[in-house]
């Protein structure tokens, strides 16, 4: 077996023995130098390569060669189901070496994280909200317990970066390397992005540069098929026109067949789901609002199954596990290419079987977005993953954390804890002044603690709202008997309906009996049809990409994906391109009046890109119009030499957008916030400048009648 001289022997027996492993990977053999060295890395592989393995094989043996001893190694999931999903692999690689792994997250109970406490693992699974549970817990000492850490794995850490749950993951890596009191390895697992140095880069904070690093990815060096050489019919195109038919379409195909069929909204994975129970398919659901007991229920049995389907959120994109897979189906198209790489690599895992993917457009949107999506994985581009900018929320909450893991700490002393970490420490100056002036933060005798508005807004239940970045609107529990089902939007149970109130959850409608306003619970039973699902958005929303939009133009303008476009597909593309006839061109844009007559500069730039411009061009955009990524409207008595004039004045002078209050509300711990940084932060998030500026660059065609 090759590429395996440096792994610990007894582990070596195990994978030949055991596994029955013939050898290792490429990502695996290239990754053992640079983790058994120390050095931080990024492993790189599509969905099922074995990253999992790749880190843990060398970090174990190291332990081993070693002698590591207590918690030594981390192991990050940005999902409880993926950490779940994990834990007996990494128990039994552990348990070859005579070590042990544990779970610690919000789902494992009390007693069981005393046993953790007072015997500790090698290894421990855990997420960034509950690593920074334990380092404000009253009841777990943190100096003494992370005393052995030596290195942390992060899964899935392109999932981190792109939001702020990245933010808040390097924020509080830094203050446990300030426990450790030294640095500590960075090992981030990632499925194929655009940038990967750039995400290495990111992944080793405040030792960027100071510490050996590397990009592990021996796939992206091979050979590459090209979309067009895939075997017929792996990537399919269809247009069914709406949900009713999109069951049918996948009650009828590949019966006797598993199918994992993805959406991009609970609201319709609950409505598929009914439809292809009613059909009599075996039909199992997954998402984020359905109970932790009915998700596994379905993800085991599906994964027990062969002839049924489950419909999914972007839950199951990830790398949980729900068995072989024959077939993937998306419902219109995934936000990203990245996306659509992760569900596509669910597929063709066992010998024999390729990779396949079925789109079902509800509607010509849908369809055009898919294609376009698919144009730009033809070309082999997939969105860079990037931080998003200003994460000033996210100091304000690290600052509060901090003064509560500490107890008090001085008020000169407070920005070490991030180790220079940009945005964090010094850059955080105006934001401490903020939270000690309302009231969050107390200042005594040069020491800050926290302060009773802390204690009002984030005290409850031992401060867990304090470690959770991300904001989940007010939903109610739905209770069956003791089952609990999941959780539903309360404009479901305070709207005004005719006859008896009704829910659909789980793929199944649910009578209202009972809501017991003040817990949050809702008392629901069995009924014959007639619910209605509804969740609200959460988080700030950036919209379709100047990229994925710019690729929408070219399909109008004729180019089409290389993959199997159904008759249905290709008569749907042809209205549509007749359709939008006036509103493209390939020289550049187009300003068009709309059936209502309306003004509209049909830019193809993407929602940031539209809403830098809209600013930027405030003298001749219409205000107040809701973004979107196509087209702006413009104030009815814009003219040509109007236009030229606005242009002219407004190319070197970009502006952020316009900030809706309802999203500032949006943006997790804003309150700690001046308002005016709140406002300031998410008006950078929305901006896209590189793309205005190439927008404004282009020349403007005008196909409307200006006499």
């Amino acid at each position: 077996m090759t590429g395996v001289e440096e792994l610990d022997p007894a582990l070596v027996h195990h994978i030949v023995n055991t596994l029955g492993w013939p050898g290792l990977r490429p990502l695996q053999q290239e990754a053992v130098a640079p983790l058994m060295a120390g050095e931080d890395a990024v492993l790189l592989a599509p969905t099922a390569g074995g990253k999992t393995e790749a880190a843990s094989f060398p970090l174990l043996s190291r332990m081993a060669a070693e002698r590591w001893t207590g918690t030594s190694v981390l192991y990050v999931c940005p999902l409880k189901a993926l950490l779940n999903n994990l834990l007996p692999r990494l128990e039994t690689y552990t348990a070859w070496l005579g070590r042990t792994a544990a779970l610690w997250h919000g789902d494992v109970t009390a007693t069981h994280r005393k046993k953790i406490l007072a015997n500790r693992p090698d290894v421990l699974l855990t997420t960034p909200e509950s690593l920074e549970a334990m380092l404000v817990s009253a009841n777990v000492d943190h100096a003494s317990f992370f005393s052995g850490l030596r290195s942390i794995v992060i899964d899935e850490v392109h999932a981190f970066a792109g939001d702020d749950r990245g933010w808040h993951l390097l924020a509080v890596l830094e203050r446990l390397q300030r426990v450790v009191g030294r640095p500590v390895q960075r090992v981030g697992l990632s499925a194929t992005v655009g940038n990967p140095e750039d995400l290495l880069h990111w992944l080793q904070g405040s030792g960027a540069g100071k510490r050996p690093a590397r990009v592990v990815a021996p796939h992206l060096s091979e050979p590459q098929p090209t979309p067009g050489a895939l075997p017929p019919g792996d990537i399919q195109l269809d247009y069914v026109g709406s949900v009713d038919n999109a069951a049918t379409v996948i009650a009828a195909l590949h019966r006797g067949e598993k199918r994992l069929v993805f959406c991009e909204s609970r609201k319709l994975v609950e409505e598929l789901g009914e439809k292809l129970l009613i059909k009599g398919v075996t039909t199992f659901l997954s998402h984020a609002s359905l109970s932790v007991d009915e998700r596994r229920r379905a993800e085991q049995a599906f994964a027990e199954a062969r002839d049924c389907v489950i419909v999914s959120t972007s839950t199951l994109e990830l790398g949980i596990d729900v068995g072989d897979l024959d077939r993937v189906i998306q419902i219109d198209a995934p936000a990203t290419v990245a996306s659509f790489l992760q569900r596509l690599g669910r597929t063709g895992r066992r010998a024999g079987t390729t990779r396949n993917c079925l789109f079902l457009a509800l509607d010509e949107a849908g369809l055009l977005a898919a294609a376009a999506l698919l144009l730009q994985w033809s070309r082999g581009w997939v969105e860079p993953v990037l931080a998003p900018p200003e994460p000033r929320h996210i100091a304000a909450q690290q600052v509060l954390a901090l003064c509560l893991q500490e107890h008090r700490i001085g008020d000169r002393l407070w920005q070490e804890a991030w180790n220079g970490l940009n945005h964090f420490g010094a850059a955080a100056h105006l934001i401490v002044r903020h939270l000690v002036e309302e009231g969050y933060l107390d200042q005594d005798g040069g020491m800050l603690f926290i302060g009773p508005e802390t204690e009002r807004r984030f005290g409850h239940r031992h401060f867990m709202n304090l470690t959770a970045v991300f904001t989940s609107p007010p939903q109610f529990t739905v209770v069956h008997g003791r089952r609990e089902i999941g959780r539903t939007d309360p404009d479901l149970l305070t709207e005004e309906v005719q006859g008896p109130r009704k829910l659909l959850l789980a793929g199944r409608s649910w009578l209202v009996t009972y809501i017991d306003w003040r817990r949050k619970r809702c008392f629901v039973e069995p009924a014959d049809g007639g619910g209605k699902a509804k969740w609200s958005g959460a988080g700030f929303d950036r919209g379709a990409s100047f990229a994925l939009v710019r690729a929408a133009r070219e399909v109008l303008l004729g180019a089409d994906p290389p993959v199997v476009l159904t008759k249905r597909a290709v008569a749907c593309l042809a209205e549509a391109r007749d359709h939008f006839l006036q509103h493209v061109h390939p020289g550049g844009t187009v300003i068009a009046r709309s059936a209502t007559g309306h003004l509209q500069w049909w830019t193809w730039a993407g929602h940031r890109t539209n809403a830098t411009l809209a600013a930027t061009l405030g003298a001749v955009t219409a205000p107040a119009q809701q973004t979107n990524g196509c087209w702006i409207r413009l104030r009815e008595e814009v003219t040509p030499q109007v236009w030229k004039q606005a242009v002219a004045d407004s190319a070197e002078h970009l502006c952020l957008p316009d900030v809706d209050d309802r999203a500032v509300r949006g943006l997790k711990f804003a309150e700690a916030l001046p308002a005016r940084l709140a406002r300031a932060t998410l008006a950078m998030r929305l901006a896209d400048f590189e793309g205005a500026k190439a927008v404004l660059a282009e020349p403007v065609r005008f196909v409307t009648d200006f006499s």
